[in-house]
Order: C-alpha cells, then structure tokens, then sequence
C-alpha cells in the first residue's frame, strides 16, 4: 500500500466546517500519487459518515457497478481517488442530503490535484461537481451526461448513483446503453 501523501492527512484533519455540521467532522476522501480515476462526488452520505467508508451505500454500489469494479479496486488509492465536494456529512435538507460546505473544495481540491499527476479520467457526479468543474457549460446534468462525446477526453458527467434516481434512470435509457459503455471503456483505458 502507497504512503498516505501529507496533504490527504491534512484534509482528514480538517475542521473548517465543524460549527455548520450535524456531526463532528469525519472527512472522508481517499488518493495517491498514483491514482488514475478520480471521482468527484458531493459529500458522504449518513451511512458513510457511520462508518468512515466513503460510497458505502447502495449509491456506492451502483457507482461500482457502473464502472465495472470490485470493493478491492474501487477503494484502492492507487486506483481511485475519491475527493467529493465537501468531506463531511452535510446533514439532511428538504429532499435528501444538504448541499455541501462551499468552502471545502476551494480550500482543499487545488492541493489535492496538485500532488495526483496521473489521474486519467475524472467523472463529475452531480450538480456541484459540474458546477465547479465545467462553469455555465450545462443547464442540466442530463444536457452534461449525454453530452459525454464532446466534454473534455478525460471528464465525464454522470448523474448521482442515488436510488432516488432510479426514475431518471428509467426515463433515460440511453444513458445504460450509451453512456455506460463508454464510462467503461474510458475507465478500462485509464487503468491501462
């Protein structure tokens, strides 16, 4: 197993946002020097948070489905890097999560990617990650997803793999018939 860079044990340490969390501050993201894909997402979830596993959840599963992997590789940092939006359970809003902590990923991201030089292929997971990522390119994360030929070779927008989205799943076939064997595809090159 790779040394834990310093700047990931910086960020697990982090209390930024402590005042504003539900919870004490649990920062869960995972990397190396050596990582290929890196999956931004928005923050761990209440399960996550429990445990101190990030994507471990039924949104994690399907995450790992999607891209083809067992547990082993996806939380393999030489594999995967896993820095969401914010680091720490957010709590609950209106319908579903809270939105993460705005300070976090400008605080921590431009360090963060500074020490990861071979990452392949990022996947934007949602609003936020798109947001950041690809400003006032994509009204909708649909537009963002089935745009996945013309984004940048190395990014590909995916909407969040919440069961809470199983009818934007189902209204959006070509996203399993279209997107996901290129999301394969490029995630196999990238390992490569």
């Amino acid at each position: 197993m790779p040394r834990t860079l310093k700047i990931i044990t910086d960020a697990r340490r982090c209390t930024l946002c402590a005042k504003d969390l539900p919870t004490p501050p649990r920062p869960l993201l995972q990397g190396s020097k050596q990582s290929r894909i890196l999956i931004i997402g928005q923050a761990p979830g209440s399960v996550a948070n429990q445990t101190g596993i990030p994507w471990d959840d039924k949104s994690g599963q399907r995450l790992r489905d999607w891209l083809k992997l067992t547990d082993q590789q996806f939380y393999d940092p030489t594999i995967l890097a896993l820095i969401p939006m914010a680091f720490c359970y957010p709590g609950t809003g209106k319908s579903g999560d809270s939105p993460p902590d705005p300070r976090c990923a400008p605080t921590w991201h431009p360090k963060l990617l500074k020490v990861m030089p071979n990452i392949k292929l990022t996947l934007l997971i949602g609003r936020y990650a798109l947001d950041r990522y690809l400003p006032n390119q994509y009204k909708t994360i649909t537009a963002a997803v089935q745009d996945h030929k013309k984004l940048l070779p190395n990014k590909i927008a995916l909407p969040h793999p919440s069961p809470r989205n199983n009818i934007w799943l189902k209204k959006n076939e070509w996203f399993t018939k279209q997107t996901l064997p290129a999301l394969r595809r490029q995630a196999k090159s990238a390992l490569r």
